[in-house]
């Protein structure tokens, strides 16, 4: 939500001309201290959650890292972090390689 506000109608005028020392005539961005973890609006993190354990499940029911990787186009490394670092995710056995 991009919404341009006057710094004149919402600031105090000492406040602007400090800024002004700094800064004439652009735009600034303020960032909001409201700030959503990355992921949780767009539900992006839940998608990659579901994901990450859908890798683990097979992995843990034997199928390869190598497979995995061509699966989810992912490397085989990002596989291996995904699956070796999830061990208290699932009470299934670790399946080791």
């Amino acid at each position: 939500m991009s919404k341009y506000v006057n710094a004149k109608r919402v600031l105090p005028e000492s406040l602007v001309k400090e800024i002004q020392k700094y800064v004439q005539g652009a735009h600034i961005y303020i960032p909001s201290t409201e700030r959503k973890s990355w992921g949780t609006e767009s539900g992006i993190r839940e998608e990659l959650e579901q994901r990450n354990l859908e890798i683990i499940v097979k992995f843990r029911t034997g199928h390869e890292i190598s497979t995995l990787s061509e699966l989810y186009c992912l490397s085989e490394e990002r596989i291996k972090a995904i699956v070796y670092g999830s061990e208290n995710k699932l009470d299934l056995p670790l399946q080791k390689t």
